[in-house]
């Protein structure tokens, strides 16, 4: 059965996301895998931006465990596209957000799946509970 193509209102925040030369394939709209990056790009500037990843530094960062992406319509270079997000599952150290692709001005997403990042430890690699900072970021995005 094929998913149905989620609305804007199903998220809680945008992000940008500019297509680039190199995002479109032989067949003229932007790569399958590129829609990953696309998704890492806008999880972890959220966090970056809120204050919730300290990519260089922290003690604690995510690991993605787990993605999927279902595509609904084909976007191309040079569109600008908007990532919405929201929090699935906050869990205590593991987040699934739901990520969709939107161009833009369009209400229904072009792409959309879910990212699932597992807290650990930076040096021993292992599970650790969420950071009081990146929950409190997070709960906004919660979805109820």
């Amino acid at each position: 059965m094929r998913p149905e193509p989620p609305a804007r209102n199903q998220y809680r925040t945008f992000r940008p996301i500019a297509t680039r030369w190199a995002d479109n394939d032989v067949y003229g709209h932007v790569n399958n895998v590129q829609y990953y990056a696309f998704f890492d790009t806008a999880v972890n500037g959220y966090l970056v931006e809120t204050g919730a990843l300290d990519i260089l530094e922290g003690r604690v960062i995510g690991l993605v465990v787990n993605t999927n992406c279902d595509y609904f319509q084909p976007v191309s270079f040079p569109e600008s596209l908007e990532a919405g997000l929201a929090v699935e599952r906050l869990g205590t150290s593991s987040v699934i957000y739901k990520v969709g692709i939107f161009r833009h001005g369009y209400e229904l997403a072009a792409a959309a799946g879910n990212f699932c990042h597992v807290y650990v430890d930076r040096q021993t690699r292992r599970p650790v509970p969420l950071p009081a900072r990146t929950r409190s970021v997070l709960e906004p995005l919660t979805l109820g």
